[in-house]
């Protein structure tokens, strides 16, 4: 099980233990049914600041929420844990565009990335 799905039933668990209903979820969050029931089936993406509110709403920290021992690790801690995360992450995703980008120079050339460059400088993007 992914961590998605594991955020999006413990959502779903906690929302029961509450005795709250997937229509009481979406109308305090100022969303369909249909769409707070697809957040709870992992079937859309979680932002944090629906996070937040859902966890708000919920009444369970954040840091329990996502996981973290909220007892034992200061809200420092776990931002200090969070961004080291977030960097590996993009560390991570930035290794795949590079190598994304070697493939396209193999299958393409030089010459077409380069034009391509000038054709995006000449239209503002940089």
């Amino acid at each position: 099980m992914s961590a998605a799905s594991n955020l999006s039933e413990k959502i779903r668990l906690i929302r029961l233990q509450k005795g709250l209903s997937q229509e009481n979820m979406a109308d305090m969050l100022g969303l369909s049914t249909t769409a707070y029931g697809d957040l709870e089936r992992g079937r859309t993406e979680l932002s944090v600041s629906r996070l937040e509110n859902i966890a708000k709403l919920l009444d369970v920290p954040l840091q329990e929420m996502l996981g973290f021992d909220s007892v034992s690790m200061s809200e420092t801690d776990w931002l200090r844990q969070e961004n080291t995360r977030l960097l590996a992450e993009n560390r991570r995703i930035q290794n795949e565009l590079d190598q994304w980008k070697l493939k396209f120079r193999q299958w393409f050339g030089e010459g077409i990335v380069r034009e391509l460059g000038q054709q995006r400088e000449r239209i503002g993007f940089k």
